[in-house]
């Protein structure tokens, strides 16, 4: 049932349909007046801070943490914000601000310049942020389509419990638990992709069966908290990615410490891949065409007055969309 075994890095190997995981936990201080880490950023290297220092890093914001204003074309982005805040904006004039359990699924499609943030609204106690961002690709035919983002607002992803068990079905379906629609020209929107991205905790010795898949889909395992992980009776230790069979079921029991583990799988998309940092396009020239592209539009442009934008501390959760339709959890 095991096809292959590899400890988790960063980001974290993928197979297709997706492109790319990445698991950010980041244990910040508690927030200043303008939302930055109190204590300030000496000794970071601001604007690129990757270091984990003190239990987290900057990244390339340099007050606030986070992503300033970056372009992507040709995939989409589906950020599942675990603790602590996103502020989005983007080159369309939409933002957002988003987490504890939120989700944002984007399709980047023919090119969108956004900002992700992660501002530390608390200013006497910790901030810690943590997210999942996963890529998933768009085949040829819809690489060009227009821009659009979701919001899958905590209180409205559906989840399956049971003894030990609590799973978050992000895409796809759990038994009768069936996910929130991804955006209409997601990969994960075709008939037969079989994309299906789960959450699941798992108590101390709980057990689990993931459900069979559709022919061709690959699926696989990060196994990123816990001790040990029987899968199909095979013992796995902590901290690496597990690609198994998808067309049978796959029992899982636990160890001794609560764990949790990510599932994504889907259906290949099968055409060629080739990547340029925020650019993922089928051909070296339509690459070469997304820079030109960019170089000459922005994508839009940046309507706002600075690069990485934040929303104030005190705004709760919301999504304004680009055509300016709001959307409160």
């Amino acid at each position: 049932m095991i096809l292959s075994k590899k400890p988790l890095g960063f980001p974290w190997e993928t197979a297709d349909p997706f492109l790319f995981c990445v698991h950010h936990l980041d244990h910040y201080p508690a927030g200043d007046e303008l939302m930055g880490p109190v204590g300030g950023t000496a000794g970071r290297q601001v604007g690129s801070d990757f270091s984990g220092k003190q239990g987290w890093s900057m990244y390339h914001g340099s007050h606030v943490p986070g992503f300033p204003g970056h372009p992507h074309r040709g995939f989409e982005t589906i950020t599942i914000a675990r603790q602590g805040f996103i502020d989005h904006s983007d080159s369309l004039g939409a933002m957002a601000r988003f987490g504890h359990g939120d989700v944002q699924w984007m399709t980047a499609g023919s090119g969108v310049v956004h900002s992700e943030m992660f501002p530390l609204t608390r200013q006497d106690e910790p901030n810690t942020t943590e997210l999942f961002q996963i890529w998933l690709n768009l085949p040829r035919a819809s690489k060009m389509v227009q821009p659009h983002f979701t919001m899958f607002w905590s209180e409205s992803i559906p989840e399956l419990v049971q003894q030990g068990v609590r799973a978050r079905v992000i895409a796809g379906a759990l038994g009768e638990k069936e996910a929130l629609a991804p955006p209409p020209d997601s990969w994960a929107s075709q008939q037969g992709s079989g994309v299906r991205i789960i959450t699941l905790e798992l108590e101390p010795g709980a057990e689990f069966t993931l459900p069979a898949a559709p022919e061709q889909v690959r699926r696989t395992l990060y196994f990123f908290v816990g001790s040990t992980l029987s899968i199909a009776g095979e013992s796995v230790q902590v901290s690496q990615a597990i690609e198994v069979r998808a067309d049978a079921e796959l029992a899982l029991k636990n160890g001794d410490e609560f764990a949790e583990v990510l599932v994504l799988e889907g259906k290949p998309i099968g055409e060629p891949v080739v990547q340029h940092g925020p650019f993922v396009m089928n051909s070296q020239q339509e690459i070469r065409q997304a820079m030109l592209d960019y170089q000459r539009t922005q994508f839009g442009g940046w309507p706002w007055e600075q690069s990485e934008p934040t929303h104030a501390r005190e705004s709760p959760r919301f999504a304004v969309h680009a055509d300016g339709r709001r959307e409160d959890p």
